[in-house]
């Protein structure tokens, strides 16, 4: 029996499979697919490469300085810099520093 797929196969120069083409939608149902709480590998690396936090990490990714991220806080910078300092920040502190970034918390915590 031929079920109909809705993948698209893009074959290669050497004539095997090289990229497949998944509908969206489809794509955010698959187990490992794309979610709401992602974090791009440039975000990771800049993490364990540089022995960052999460917060750091993404700050920095976003091209965004303490000041601009304390001030959307509305705390002061030094107050800020201790909360990228925490080994292990409370889930309020991942809360507020997720929504002045537009994260979700669950990127900030990993």
């Amino acid at each position: 029996m031929n079920a109909r797929t809705e993948f698209q196969v893009i074959v290669g120069k050497d004539g095997k499979p090289a990229f497949v083409v998944v509908p969206y939608d489809q794509f955010r149902r698959m187990k490992g697919g794309f979610n709401h709480a992602t974090v791009p590998n440039e975000v990771v690396n800049l993490a364990f490469e540089r022995g960052v936090s999460p917060m750091v990490a993404w700050r920095e990714h976003f091209g965004l300085t303490q000041a601009y991220v304390a001030a959307r806080i509305g705390i002061t910078q030094a107050a800020y810099a201790q909360m990228e300092r925490a080994r292990q920040p409370r889930r309020a502190t991942l809360e507020k520093v997720a929504a002045a970034m537009s994260l979700e918390v669950e990127q900030l915590r990993w």
